[in-house]
């Protein structure tokens, strides 16, 4: 069965980093995964806002980014729950 671990594990690695300044974190994040691919080039935006240099944050976007794309559906929907569930439920509703 397949969970949502590893992109968790991949999301508290990135997120300080990649969300530090955004004023809404879970909005970004959920912009991210919203449609039916991972968005990457809101992510690589958000990371060379954060860190224009950071090869090693790029390349764990895109891994990231994999990731999400070879879920099944049901488990991104799940995920993007989630995101939502942890902000409140006030975003994406």
């Amino acid at each position: 069965m397949l969970t949502l671990r590893p992109l968790f594990v991949g999301v508290r690695a990135l997120g300080p980093a990649l969300l530090a300044s955004a004023p809404e974190p879970a909005v970004e994040l959920l912009a991210m995964v919203w449609g039916p691919r991972f968005d990457r080039e809101h992510a690589l935006q958000l990371a060379r806002l954060t860190e224009p240099d950071s090869v090693a944050l790029e390349r764990s976007l895109v891994l990231a980014a994999d990731r999400f794309d070879a879920l099944p559906l049901p488990l991104q929907q799940r995920l993007r729950q989630h995101i939502r569930h942890r902000a409140g439920g006030t975003i994406g509703a």
